[in-house]
């Protein structure tokens, strides 16, 4: 079914199934018509020479000079030109294809002025599968990713590069494959492609799914090792949480009871501590934190996704245009550096637990490294260097990177959000909680394997589902193999889905 744009609405599973999933996007009747409206309104004032920013004027620090109408007519290529200054590899196609959904949403609230045929062209590519080529480094994340939505506003020019199935061709080359006409750019169209902060948001917006599943995953991770650990289940009453009031907290003690249950350390027949370590008893209010992190997170990114980030902005019923910093970057900077530090903090605490499993003198009677030939082999002592390795990056990483402005543009744009760090770092921090969260499963898999009591369905599942792809460990082998396919698992979300579709979605209370 196709998603319809109409400036309202889009939720970060739209921007999922879309820019991951190759859904098709339309936009709706009235969107189009705000945008001719908008553009009439703008034409007018062309005529009319209303200096106007970004159309008849330079931008940045030259906004203050105003050009002729000659000048107007070539400024939005030369603009194009000049911002497509990024550096490095391809950025991810479901990065690019986020951000040109993100952008067609801007465009049909009908602010921005540009011809409807920029947006259609933007629709066209998502549906025929052209995806302009973006280097991944180079925005600031002020004055919108000026530097990648250039390479993307290229293609409307038939410059620049751009993916169709699977092979990066020149951009009229790629363009013409699909049968998409090539609209060129007249006045205020090239700015209106690329004067927002689309890339940092859709980037926000897909790791913000994937993070959600990922917390799933840590519940699923948590549960193992404390039916492992013979843990006191008491911390996890629902009463005890509801009575604090983080909704968060609460989600997470109800997805982890639903994982132990009908097992014996669940039903009393497990004799446990009075209390246990924090790592274990506080599972609840660290993953809950981050569940709530990420929830404020989400409401910000979703707000971006559907307003008008964009500079100047036209409100045709008015017949009046507004030049501001809707394009700043620092309201989805902000609350994504806690979301990536959410990530790392839940992965601190998931290595701690895989560290009782470990130690003997923690470990409620499991053996020395979860090996029955404690001396002569190791078990899995290496892999806790594994995941420690991990976790010192992620924290190099979760340095907030909303407060490391650098000025640029003569001072002109002297506070920028530097928003673009942040959506890349935390793509790196997810990618390394994979591999820590992989290897606490793994563990956890290796200790159930000593325990002779029953586990709960959730748990039962989990273990199965692992044992698929990682045999138990009992004499030492090489574990890089073992390490890299528990990774791939819960990257692949296969664990999650297996085991709600046995007990249920782990985020429904």
């Amino acid at each position: 079914m196709t998603l319809v744009i109409k400036g309202a609405g889009l939720t970060i599973e739209d921007v999922v199934a879309v820019a991951r999933h190759g859904k098709e996007v339309a936009l709706h009747p009235e969107a189009v018509e705000r945008i001719i409206k908008c553009r009439l309104m703008l034409e007018k004032k062309i005529l009319a020479h209303e200096i106007m920013y970004g159309v008849n004027t330079g931008i940045g620090e030259f906004s203050e000079v105003v050009l002729n109408d000659d000048q107007v007519k070539d400024f939005q290529k030369y603009l194009i030109y000049n911002h497509a200054a990024g550096i490095g590899e391809a950025m991810p196609l479901e990065h690019v294809r986020g951000a040109m959904l993100g952008r067609i949403n801007v465009h049909a609230h009908g602010n921005s002025g540009c011809r409807p045929e920029i947006t259609q062209t933007l629709v066209d590519m998502l549906n025929k599968g052209v995806t302009p080529f973006v280097c991944q480094k180079g925005s600031v994340g002020a004055s919108g990713d000026l530097a990648p939505m250039s390479q993307i506003a290229l293609l409307l020019m038939g410059e620049g590069k751009a993916f169709y199935k699977g092979e990066l061709l020149e951009g009229t080359e790629a363009m013409n494959a699909a049968g998409i006409p090539i609209p060129g750019l007249q006045a205020r169209d090239g700015l209106a492609t690329i004067n927002g902060s689309n890339v940092l948001t859709a980037m926000s917006a897909i790791f913000l799914y994937d993070a959600d599943r990922f917390l799933r995953q840590a519940e699923i991770a948590a549960s193992m090792s404390l039916e492992a650990l013979k843990a006191n289940m008491k911390p996890y009453n629902r009463k005890l949480h509801e009575v604090r009031g983080f909704r968060g907290a609460v989600r997470s003690a109800m997805a982890i009871n639903k994982m132990v249950a009908g097992g014996d350390l669940a039903d009393g027949r497990v004799k446990s501590k009075v209390q246990d370590a924090y790592s274990m008893r506080s599972t609840p209010q660290v993953i809950g934190a981050a569940h709530d992190a990420l929830a404020w997170a989400r409401s910000q990114v979703e707000i971006e996704l559907n307003g008008v980030g964009d500079n100047p902005i036209f409100f045709p019923d008015e017949n009046i245009q507004l030049s501001g910093a809707n394009f700043q970057g620092t309201p989805v900077a902000l609350p994504m550096d806690m979301a990536g530090i959410a990530i790392t903090m839940v992965c601190v605490l998931s290595e701690r637990r895989m560290n009782r499993l470990n130690n003997p003198a923690l470990s409620v009677g499991l053996p020395a490294f979860l090996t029955k030939g404690a001396g002569m082999f190791s078990g899995l002592m290496l892999s806790q260097y594994t995941a420690d390795m991990q976790i010192v990056e992620q924290r190099i990483l979760s340095a907030p990177a909303s407060i490391q402005s650098i000025p640029a543009a003569a001072d002109q744009e002297d506070f920028v959000s530097m928003g673009m760090n942040t959506a890349l770092k935390n793509n790196q921090i997810l990618d390394n909680a994979y591999g820590i969260l992989g290897i606490e499963l793994m563990a956890a898999a290796q200790a159930l394997d000593f325990r002779e009591y029953s586990f709960g369905r959730g748990t039962t599942k989990a273990h199965e589902v692992i044992r698929k792809h990682v045999k138990f460990l009992d004499i030492d082998r090489p574990l890089y193999n073992d390490h890299n396919a528990m990774k791939a698992l819960v990257k692949s979300c296969e664990l999650l889905e297996e085991v709600e579709n046995e007990i249920g979605n782990l985020s429904i209370f």
